[in-house]
């Protein structure tokens, strides 16, 4: 398949050489993918703004073989989520997302399911009044169409379903180990509640156009964050962009959203 054509998501873009872009997309017919973008950074370049992250586009890759970066032959922006870029929030939410979707999809392993929520999550976080929780969403969702889903409806070790026993959830254990196999366990655990159980089980199993329907509060908001953004730390290797943006300034936005590209 060396010339194709697909929809794609563009979730990095970095400078290479004196005029040319590298950029990574996640596509809907050959998942993640990367390319060069020859001559991108000229002023005249025909790609224009289309390698912008955060951008929906009808894609046309040359591909030798699988071993080398694609040419990227023509991009043409079918989307923008233009409403990312002006607020410091859902900028941070939206880099959170495609970060997420970088680290734990692999190379050219196609997933439709995960692309129609990665389009979703970045088009609902433009008319969300709560961009964390639709991030934190959004990655439990993803999460159970990959093969980091952690196990939360049984004990790890010893198979005893997690709702008719208390449970903790174990990081290293990938999911919910009940109390009597916990003390085994050189980790402690993380508290974790039948509600935010049951939380975790409704937002991976609805379709996401549905999921940013969930509300969560007070303990199981608590525990669904500790739990989730724990979980996926150790899973990535690394933390994700962080939501605490209370206390950044205007110019602090202005140098972000001027270096967006180079930071997703």
């Amino acid at each position: 398949m060396p010339l194709y054509k697909t929809k794609a998501i563009v979730i990095k873009s970095q400078r290479w050489g004196e005029a040319d872009r590298i950029v990574t997309f996640y596509t809907e017919q050959v998942g993640k993918v990367r390319g060069i973008a020859r001559g991108a950074r000229r002023m005249k370049s025909r790609f224009g703004s289309a390698l912008e992250p955060f951008r929906l586009v009808e894609l046309t890759l040359f591909e030798k073989n699988i071993e080398s970066l694609a040419r990227i032959s023509q991009v043409d922006i079918t989307g923008s989520f233009e409403g990312l870029r002006e607020n410091l929030r859902l900028m941070t939410a939206a880099a959170r997302i495609v970060n997420f979707i970088r680290a734990v999809t692999p190379d050219r392993d196609p997933n439709h399911a995960v692309f129609l929520a990665l389009s979703e999550g970045l088009s609902t976080l433009e008319t969300v009044d709560d961009p964390e929780l639709c991030a934190l969403l959004f990655q439990i969702h993803v999460l159970g169409h990959t093969g980091f889903r952690p196990q939360i409806d049984s004990c790890t070790e010893c198979g005893r379903s997690a709702g008719r026993v208390p449970v903790r959830f174990f990081v290293q254990a990938g999911g919910v180990m009940c109390l009597m196999c916990g003390e085994r366990s050189s980790d402690r655990g993380l508290p974790i509640s039948p509600g935010s159980l049951a939380f975790i089980q409704q937002a991976r199993r609805l379709p996401f156009a549905k999921v940013t329907r969930l509300r969560a509060s007070g303990q199981i908001r608590q525990e669904i964050e500790q739990v989730i953004e724990t979980y996926v730390e150790v899973v990535i290797g690394r933390s994700l962009p962080s939501m605490n943006v209370s206390s950044q300034s205007s110019s602090q936005f202005n140098r972000f959203s001027r270096s967006s590209k180079e930071y997703i």
